[in-house]
C-alpha cells in the first residue's frame, strides 16, 4: 500500500481550468501548423534575411552576399562574385566551393541549389531552394 501511495503521489493534479488552457493551446498550435504558420520562422527570417531558409527568389548585382542557414547547408554565406551577360559566378564556404552558370542553369553547393533565372545588364535573378527538406 505504501509503494502504491508513493507512485500516485508523483502524478500532478490538474484542474478543469488547466485542462481547458492546455486544450486551447493544442488546438491553436494544430491550426497554425495546418495553415503552414510557424512561430519561429518570421523572427529568424527577419533577422537573417529572406533567403536564410534556402527558399527565395532575389535579384542581385555583384558583389553580393546572401546569408543562409549554415547548419542546414554547411556554409553561412553565398557570395555572388561577378555577373556578365553569359554567366553568374558565385562561391561559398570561404571560397572552398565555387561555380558559375549561364542564365537558365543551376549550381549546387551541398544541399542548396541556385537557379540563375535570368540576367539583365549587371543584375541577375536567382532562385534558391534546398535539395533536402
Amino acid at each position: 500500500m505504501d509503494r502504491f501511495h508513493r507512485l500516485t503521489a508523483a502524478v500532478p493534479v490538474t484542474t478543469a481550468k488547466a485542462r481547458r488552457r492546455a486544450a486551447t493551446t493544442v488546438v491553436t498550435l494544430a491550426v497554425a501548423s495546418a495553415l503552414g504558420f510557424c512561430v519561429m520562422t518570421p523572427v529568424a527570417s527577419a533577422a537573417n534575411g529572406p533567403c536564410y531558409d534556402g527558399r527565395c527568389t532575389t535579384t542581385v548585382s555583384a558583389p553580393k552576399t546572401i546569408k543562409v542557414d549554415s547548419r542546414k547547408f554547411g556554409f553561412g554565406k553565398l557570395k555572388i562574385t561577378s555577373i556578365s551577360s553569359r554567366s553568374v559566378r558565385m562561391s561559398a564556404a570561404g571560397g572552398r566551393l565555387g561555380g558559375s552558370s549561364s542564365p537558365g542553369g543551376t549550381v549546387q553547393f551541398n544541399n542548396l541549389k541556385i537557379w540563375v533565372k535570368s540576367v539583365s545588364g549587371k543584375k541577375a535573378t536567382l532562385q534558391l531552394f534546398p535539395t533536402r527538406y
